[in-house]
Order: structure tokens, then C-alpha cells, then sequence
């Protein structure tokens, strides 16, 4: 059975000349060979089918022959009339990319201008007073207002915790909408991004249908996770190991934080899950108060023991409290 030429231009069988139109250039864009060199083949024959496609239902007898008797409207005279005269271009195969955007920006003179008498023309014969007519049914149709935006292009960008903070810049490979090759671009990530967040890069989405500027690339930010570091808004928090014997006699502690190493005093006795606030060390936006950081230490017993060691915690006279006397379920 014959695809359906709704489904293969990806159009609801409502759809406007304007959407079927908009429909068929995005595709034989994506489709045409000079965009897929590692199978120039598959393309080709994905293009086809979507000429076929546009070539009837652009036609709104043909659309409507195709409406009523399907993949066997041709035997209704629905293949007959004028196809897509233009250099050969309803067979779909020696098309050059530029020509597709050509066919319909062509001046007054050619087959799809303003003035033509194709039938995409003002004042032409195959939609006349149809959707592309001057005179539109129902209502006047908006007077073209130049070459459109293309396209907008949405990815993800995975970015380390550290730039995330403090800001940087991350390199990614892109493919050049217009030569079809890989290149690399510098992203620039401001300070204190967060996950979900989106970075626009101007004009490197999809091309524009009719010569104007390329559609955008929208990237949402999606920031790794960090070992030790969490954020909360503007402020940090790191969990910092200690040893038992910091924990026990206190000491300095060296923290290493996104804005250089800083010295935090742990009290004697420190117990995992004590905290203390470092003020200004957490994100710094530029505007605004700065966010502050919270070390929190995690007290870390050795990993084996000696037998002295062993022979000193039992000689040692303990306070003698249960640590898990308020544990309840």
C-alpha cells in the first residue's frame, strides 16, 4: 500500500496550503542528498517521496481527487495537470539545495513570483482565489513581510559543577547548517547557571526557508554532579572529612573552594554532620549579595588499626553516653 502523503509530510489532513508548503521546504531541506553525505542514497529516496507528497497535495484538485479515492486517484485523472515545473524538480533527483529556497522566492517573473501565473503567483490560474491567491477565501490573506527567521534548534549541554559556578567557556561540535561539515564552537557559560537553564546561540539552527537568517540554537544547561559539593540558590555546601583525631583535638582544616583554598577551624570535639558557614564563598552572580559557604565534616575512622592503637581505645576513659539513646522508629 502507498504511503500516505499526509503522513509522509508529517500534516494533519486539515491542514492549510500554508502548513503543507512550510511542511515540504523544512523536509526537502532535511532530505536532500547535499545534507546527508553518509547516505546520500536513504535521502534520496525519503526526498522522492516527499515531492510526491507536495506534488498532490499542493494542488487543491489534485488534494481533493486524493481525498476521495486515495492511493488510486491518479486513475481519476489526479496525476494529470501541471506538476512542480521547475528544472526537472518533480523527480527529485538533480535538485540543487539552493533551488528549493529559489522556487519560492523567485521575482515576478518566474514560476512562484508575486505576479506569476503558476500556481503559487497572486494572480494564478492552479489556486487563483485559494489559500495563495490575492483573494483568499474568507478572509484577505497578510501581505508577505520579507524572508523569514529559520527555525529554531534545540540540544542539551552538559557542563561541569565547577564552570557551572564560576563561569567559563566549553568548546562543542556542531554541523554547519549550510556546508553540512562538523565544526567547534565556543559556548560562553555566565556565572552561577543552573540546570535547566538556557544559552542561545544566535543563528546556528536550521536555515530559513526563503534567504533570511538562520533560525537560533537553544542549548539547556544540564550541570554534573560534584563529589562533595551541593548548591542550594546562591549558597554551597561540601562535606569535608576529617580524622579522628582533628575531630577529637580540633584543628585547622584546609577547604578547597571555587574561589581558592580557605582554612576552617574544626572545634575539638567535632562530630559528623557539624557545620559552619564560611560568608562569601558560595556563588558570586556580580550583582547582589553573594552566596555563602557550609562546610559540613564527616568524621572518617582509619581504614585498618593497629594493635596499639586498638590496646589505647580500650585503656581510654570514655564520658560513658549512649549515642543511640534518643534513636526511636
Amino acid at each position: 500500500m502507498a504511503e500516505d502523503f499526509y503522513k509522509v509530510l508529517g500534516v494533519s489532513k486539515t491542514a492549510s496550503q500554508d502548513e503543507i508548503q512550510k511542511a515540504y521546504l523544512q523536509l526537502a531541506r532535511k532530505y536532500h542528498p547535499d545534507m546527508n553525505p553518509d547516505d546520500p542514497e536513504a535521502a534520496k529516496k525519503k526526498f522522492q517521496e516527499v515531492q510526491s507528497a507536495f506534488d498532490v497535495l499542493k494542488d487543491p484538485e489534485k488534494r481533493k481527487q486524493y481525498d476521495q479515492f486515495g492511493e488510486n486517484y491518479a486513475n481519476f485523472g489526479g496525476a494529470n495537470g501541471a506538476g512542480f515545473d521547475f528544472k526537472g524538480f518533480s523527480g527529485g533527483v538533480n535538485v540543487n539545495l539552493d533551488d528549493i529556497l529559489k522556487a519560492f522566492t523567485a521575482g515576478a517573473g518566474g514560476p512562484f513570483g508575486a505576479g506569476s501565473g503558476g500556481p503559487f503567483g497572486a494572480g494564478g490560474a492552479g489556486f487563483g482565489g485559494g489559500p495563495f491567491g490575492a483573494r483568499s477565501r474568507g478572509r484577505a490573506r497578510r501581505k508577505p513581510t520579507g524572508p523569514e527567521k529559520g527555525p529554531n534548534t534545540t540540544s542539551s549541554l552538559k557542563i561541569p559543577f565547577r564552570t557551572s559556578i564560576v563561569g567559563g567557556v566549553v568548546p562543542i561540535s556542531i554541523r554547519d547548517v549550510q556546508s553540512g561539515k562538523i565544526k567547534s564552537v565556543d559556548v560562553k557559560v555566565p556565572v552561577g547557571i543552573e540546570s535547566g537553564k538556557k544559552i542561545k546561540l544566535r543563528e546556528m539552527g536550521d536555515p530559513s526557508p526563503n534567504g533570511g537568517p538562520n533560525g537560533d540554537l537553544i542549548l539547556t544547561i544540564d550541570v554534573e554532579p560534584h563529589p562533595f559539593y551541593t548548591r542550594d540558590g546562591l549558597d554551597l555546601r561540601v562535606r569535608v572529612p576529617i580524622t579522628l583525631k582533628e575531630a577529637a583535638l580540633g584543628g585547622k582544616v584546609d577547604v578547597p573552594t571555587p574561589h581558592g583554598v580557605v582554612s576552617v577551624k574544626a572545634p575539638a570535639g567535632t562530630t559528623t554532620g557539624s557545620k559552619l558557614r564560611v560568608k562569601g564563598f558560595g556563588v558570586r552572580p556580580g550583582k547582589g549579595a553573594d552566596g555563602n559557604l557550609y562546610v559540613v565534616f564527616e568524621v572518617a575512622l582509619p581504614q585498618t588499626w593497629s594493635k596499639e592503637d586498638l590496646k589505647l581505645l580500650e585503656k581510654m576513659k570514655l564520658d560513658g553516653s549512649n549515642p543511640r539513646e534518643k534513636l526511636a522508629f
